[in-house]
């Protein structure tokens, strides 16, 4: 990994996914395809906490998918949870907005499973489904979406989203400096706006340019698709008819930002992505566009959140950990992905 960071103070513990031990998922299935990958089915064959044990029926609930990320989430929970021999997958349709998703989760509440993991739509609006479940002794694992409230989750896991941004800042800065960019013009394209991990991303990053007396000049919002970080990616280009760097938060609306850089004919700035798809990392590869690097926000955390609910509703804990339960919190690290480690990382692409 050639990932240089300069950490930001944090008060929360960082592990990345192999410190889920025996039980958890070392790679993340890369497709929409639900059966398990070699990596998930010998993550559940290893021994230890992986040896089939008390039948555990896990809830899942998760956004329709509207891009490839929240397809992956979806793939990959199915495809761990069948990787499991002592695991019954029980999932509800999410519905286009939080409210048609508390209702599918009321069903879903209903039948009784041991654990549910929950990506929900708005982590804020869903808080209260987590604190009724809680409350009747199912316990919840918080994936991705943050609830606000601690009591309404036995365990949350989530990438890193400060740490997207410092991650993106420090490699635009690294960048900058070995060209001897002094004042640089660098805009930003955000995903959705009012969730909070997005203001989490916008703040690691403005954070971090701040610290080395870098500013954002401009900043358009998308919603994490194709056609809306097309239109963000026009009205930016149009705003700053120069710029040096470009951070866009999300892979999957990169693709419309760059039909709109290559439509603009623009080449005078470099772009780092964000979520670490396969095709950012394969046009990273080629080294033929202006996206040169992407932070990864890998939807492998779906396969990890399914082992975690299977050892939480086995009693168990970690193998790798002396504690004797899972741990409340897990904040997986952002990676950056250049064209030097790309191959590495494609295996994780959505």
């Amino acid at each position: 990994m050639t990932q240089h960071r300069r950490e930001l103070p944090r008060r929360r513990l960082l592990f990345g996914t192999a410190a889920l031990g025996a039980g958890a998922l070392l790679a993340g299935c890369t497709s929409n395809e639900t059966a398990p990958t070699a990596a998930q089915t010998k993550a559940a064959e290893t021994g230890g906490n992986a040896e089939p044990g008390k039948r555990v029926t896990i809830g899942f609930s998760a956004p329709a998918a509207d891009h490839g990320w929240i397809a992956a989430i979806t793939s990959n929970a199915k495809a761990q949870a069948a990787a499991y021999s002592d695991v019954e997958f029980k999932t509800v349709e999410a519905g286009a907005d939080a409210a048609a998703q508390r209702a599918a989760l009321s069903t879903l509440l209903s039948q009784k499973p041991d654990v549910i993991v929950l990506l929900p739509h708005d982590g804020k609006e869903l808080n209260a489904f987590g604190l009724e479940a809680m409350k009747a002794g199912i316990p919840v694992v918080n994936l991705d979406r943050a609830f606000p409230d601690a009591r309404a989750y036995r365990t949350q896991i989530k990438g890193d989203n400060y740490g997207m941004g410092v991650a993106a800042a420090t490699y635009i800065v690294d960048q900058l400096r070995a060209k001897g960019v002094t004042n640089p013009i660098i805009g930003e394209i955000p995903g959705i706006d009012s969730l909070e991990l997005t203001q989490e991303r916008s703040k690691g990053f403005s954070d971090t340019l701040a610290s080395f007396g870098f500013k954002v000049a401009n900043r358009r919002p998308a919603e994490f698709t194709a056609d809306s970080g097309q239109q963000a990616a026009t009205g930016l280009l149009q705003a700053l008819p120069k710029m040096d760097a470009l951070w866009n938060h999300d892979d999957d609306q990169g693709i419309g930002v760059l039909a709109a850089i290559n439509q603009s004919g623009r080449k005078e700035f470099f772009m780092v992505g964000g979520a670490g798809s396969k095709k950012a990392m394969e046009d990273i590869q080629a080294d033929n566009t202006v996206l040169k690097a992407t932070v990864t926000y890998s939807p492998s955390m779906a396969s990890s959140a399914i082992s975690l609910a299977r050892l939480i509703g086995q009693g168990k804990g970690m193998s790798d950990l002396v504690e004797l339960q899972v741990p409340k919190e897990i904040v997986l690290a952002s990676e950056t992905i250049t064209k030097e480690n790309a191959g590495s990382y494609l295996k994780l692409g959505f």
